[in-house]
Protein backbone atom coordinates (compact mmCIF):
# COMPACT_ATOMS: atom_id res chain seq x y z
CA UNK A 1 0.00 0.00 0.00
CA UNK A 2 1.27 3.43 -0.90
CA UNK A 3 0.41 6.25 1.52
CA UNK A 4 1.77 9.78 1.71
CA UNK A 5 1.28 12.31 4.46
CA UNK A 6 1.88 15.88 3.30
CA UNK A 7 1.89 19.15 5.20
CA UNK A 8 1.89 22.48 3.36
CA UNK A 9 2.57 25.43 5.64
CA UNK A 10 3.10 29.15 5.29
CA UNK A 11 1.19 32.29 6.15
CA UNK A 12 -2.27 33.50 5.25
CA UNK A 13 -2.48 34.91 1.75
CA UNK A 14 -0.05 32.40 0.17
CA UNK A 15 -2.80 30.01 -0.92
CA UNK A 16 -1.81 27.21 1.45
CA UNK A 17 -5.31 25.78 1.93
CA UNK A 18 -6.13 26.12 -1.78
CA UNK A 19 -2.92 24.22 -2.60
CA UNK A 20 -3.92 21.44 -0.20
CA UNK A 21 -7.38 21.28 -1.76
CA UNK A 22 -6.01 21.08 -5.29
CA UNK A 23 -3.60 18.30 -4.26
CA UNK A 24 -6.34 16.31 -2.51
CA UNK A 25 -8.77 16.74 -5.39
CA UNK A 26 -6.13 15.67 -7.90
CA UNK A 27 -5.58 12.46 -5.93
CA UNK A 28 -9.21 11.61 -5.19
CA UNK A 29 -10.89 12.62 -8.44
CA UNK A 30 -8.24 12.47 -11.15
CA UNK A 31 -5.74 9.86 -9.88
CA UNK A 32 -8.18 7.31 -8.38
CA UNK A 33 -6.69 7.46 -4.89
CA UNK A 34 -8.16 8.28 -1.50
CA UNK A 35 -7.43 11.64 0.08
CA UNK A 36 -8.21 13.70 3.17
CA UNK A 37 -7.61 17.40 3.83
CA UNK A 38 -7.52 19.17 7.16
CA UNK A 39 -6.37 22.73 7.67
CA UNK A 40 -5.98 25.43 10.27
CA UNK A 41 -5.25 29.13 10.40
CA UNK A 42 -3.63 31.36 12.97
CA UNK A 43 -5.84 34.01 14.58
CA UNK A 44 -4.93 36.64 11.95
CA UNK A 45 -6.84 36.76 8.66
CA UNK A 46 -3.76 37.47 6.53
CA UNK A 47 -0.15 37.05 7.48
CA UNK A 48 -0.77 34.57 10.30
CA UNK A 49 0.30 30.94 10.26
CA UNK A 50 -1.61 28.59 8.01
CA UNK A 51 -1.28 24.84 7.43
CA UNK A 52 -2.97 22.23 5.24
CA UNK A 53 -2.52 18.52 5.88
CA UNK A 54 -3.22 16.13 3.01
CA UNK A 55 -3.13 12.36 3.24
CA UNK A 56 -3.14 10.42 -0.03
CA UNK A 57 -3.44 6.65 -0.13
CA UNK A 58 -4.20 3.73 -2.41
CA UNK A 59 -6.50 2.41 0.34
CA UNK A 60 -9.20 3.96 2.53
CA UNK A 61 -7.86 6.43 5.07
CA UNK A 62 -9.05 5.71 8.58
CA UNK A 63 -7.46 8.67 10.37
CA UNK A 64 -7.42 12.09 8.66
CA UNK A 65 -4.50 13.68 10.52
CA UNK A 66 -0.81 13.50 9.74
CA UNK A 67 1.02 11.07 12.02
CA UNK A 68 4.19 10.30 10.05
CA UNK A 69 5.04 13.26 7.81
CA UNK A 70 6.46 12.17 4.43
CA UNK A 71 6.56 15.56 2.70
CA UNK A 72 6.76 19.01 4.28
CA UNK A 73 6.32 22.10 2.13
CA UNK A 74 7.23 25.35 3.91
CA UNK A 75 6.67 28.79 2.46
CA UNK A 76 7.69 30.86 5.49
CA UNK A 77 10.34 30.88 8.20
CA UNK A 78 7.70 30.46 10.90
CA UNK A 79 6.37 27.33 9.16
CA UNK A 80 9.86 25.84 8.93
CA UNK A 81 10.61 26.61 12.57
CA UNK A 82 7.32 25.12 13.72
CA UNK A 83 7.06 21.96 11.59
CA UNK A 84 10.54 20.87 10.42
CA UNK A 85 11.00 18.59 13.42
CA UNK A 86 7.86 16.63 12.41
CA UNK A 87 9.34 15.41 9.13
CA UNK A 88 10.14 11.72 9.34
CA UNK A 89 13.65 10.42 8.69
CA UNK A 90 14.12 10.30 4.92
CA UNK A 91 11.11 12.55 4.30
CA UNK A 92 11.17 15.28 1.66
CA UNK A 93 11.51 18.91 2.70
CA UNK A 94 10.43 21.44 0.08
CA UNK A 95 11.15 25.09 0.83
CA UNK A 96 10.54 28.51 -0.65
CA UNK A 97 14.29 29.08 -0.65
CA UNK A 98 14.19 32.86 -0.54
CA UNK A 99 11.87 33.01 2.50
CA UNK A 100 13.30 30.18 4.61
CA UNK A 101 16.70 30.05 6.29
CA UNK A 102 18.00 26.74 7.66
CA UNK A 103 21.26 25.05 8.60
CA UNK A 104 23.46 24.15 5.62
CA UNK A 105 23.28 20.41 6.36
CA UNK A 106 19.47 20.58 6.18
CA UNK A 107 19.53 22.75 3.04
CA UNK A 108 21.71 20.19 1.26
CA UNK A 109 19.05 17.50 1.78
CA UNK A 110 16.07 19.72 0.98
CA UNK A 111 14.45 20.79 -2.28
CA UNK A 112 14.53 24.56 -2.67
CA UNK A 113 12.69 26.70 -5.17
CA UNK A 114 12.48 30.50 -5.58
CA UNK A 115 8.70 30.16 -6.02
CA UNK A 116 7.74 33.72 -5.14
CA UNK A 117 10.20 35.15 -7.66
CA UNK A 118 9.01 32.66 -10.29
CA UNK A 119 5.38 33.64 -9.66
CA UNK A 120 6.31 37.33 -9.92
CA UNK A 121 8.02 36.63 -13.26
CA UNK A 122 4.63 35.44 -14.52
CA UNK A 123 3.13 38.77 -13.46
CA UNK A 124 1.28 37.57 -10.37
CA UNK A 125 2.74 36.73 -6.97
CA UNK A 126 -0.60 35.13 -6.12
CA UNK A 127 0.26 31.99 -8.15
CA UNK A 128 3.12 31.15 -5.77
CA UNK A 129 1.11 28.18 -4.50
CA UNK A 130 0.74 26.75 -8.02
CA UNK A 131 4.49 27.06 -8.64
CA UNK A 132 5.06 25.17 -5.37
CA UNK A 133 2.50 22.50 -6.37
CA UNK A 134 4.26 21.96 -9.68
CA UNK A 135 7.58 21.57 -7.90
CA UNK A 136 6.05 19.21 -5.31
CA UNK A 137 4.55 17.09 -8.10
CA UNK A 138 7.90 16.77 -9.87
CA UNK A 139 10.11 15.99 -6.88
CA UNK A 140 7.73 13.80 -4.88
CA UNK A 141 6.13 11.50 -7.45
CA UNK A 142 3.00 11.34 -5.27
CA UNK A 143 0.59 12.44 -7.97
CA UNK A 144 0.62 12.70 -11.74
CA UNK A 145 1.08 16.04 -13.45
CA UNK A 146 -2.03 15.44 -15.56
CA UNK A 147 -4.18 14.85 -12.46
CA UNK A 148 -2.85 18.09 -10.96
CA UNK A 149 -3.57 20.07 -14.12
CA UNK A 150 -7.15 18.72 -14.23
CA UNK A 151 -7.64 19.59 -10.57
CA UNK A 152 -6.29 23.11 -11.14
CA UNK A 153 -8.65 23.64 -14.10
CA UNK A 154 -11.61 22.46 -12.02
CA UNK A 155 -10.71 24.53 -8.95
CA UNK A 156 -9.37 27.96 -9.89
CA UNK A 157 -11.70 30.81 -10.88
CA UNK A 158 -12.84 30.78 -14.50
CA UNK A 159 -10.58 32.90 -16.67
CA UNK A 160 -7.48 32.22 -14.54
CA UNK A 161 -6.85 28.65 -15.68
CA UNK A 162 -4.12 29.56 -18.18
CA UNK A 163 -2.03 31.55 -15.69
CA UNK A 164 -2.46 28.92 -12.97
CA UNK A 165 -1.47 26.03 -15.27
CA UNK A 166 1.48 28.11 -16.51
CA UNK A 167 2.61 28.60 -12.90
CA UNK A 168 2.19 24.89 -12.16
CA UNK A 169 4.19 23.97 -15.27
CA UNK A 170 6.96 26.42 -14.36
CA UNK A 171 7.35 24.80 -10.94
CA UNK A 172 7.09 21.30 -12.41
CA UNK A 173 9.81 21.99 -14.99
CA UNK A 174 12.05 23.47 -12.29
CA UNK A 175 11.56 20.33 -10.20
CA UNK A 176 12.39 18.06 -13.12
CA UNK A 177 15.56 20.07 -13.74
CA UNK A 178 16.58 19.81 -10.07
CA UNK A 179 16.13 16.02 -10.20
CA UNK A 180 18.17 15.81 -13.43
CA UNK A 181 21.04 17.93 -12.19
CA UNK A 182 21.17 17.19 -8.45
CA UNK A 183 19.40 13.89 -7.99
CA UNK A 184 18.03 13.20 -4.44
Amino acid sequence: MAKWEVKIAGFGGQGVVLAGGILGKAAAIYDNKYATLTHSYGPEARGGGCVAQVIISDEKILYPYVVELDVLVVMSQEAYDKYASELKEGGKLIVEQELVQMPEEVREKSYGIPATRMAESLGSKIVLNLVILGFLTAVSGIITANAMRESIRATVPKGTEYLNILAFDKGFEYGEEILRTHGH
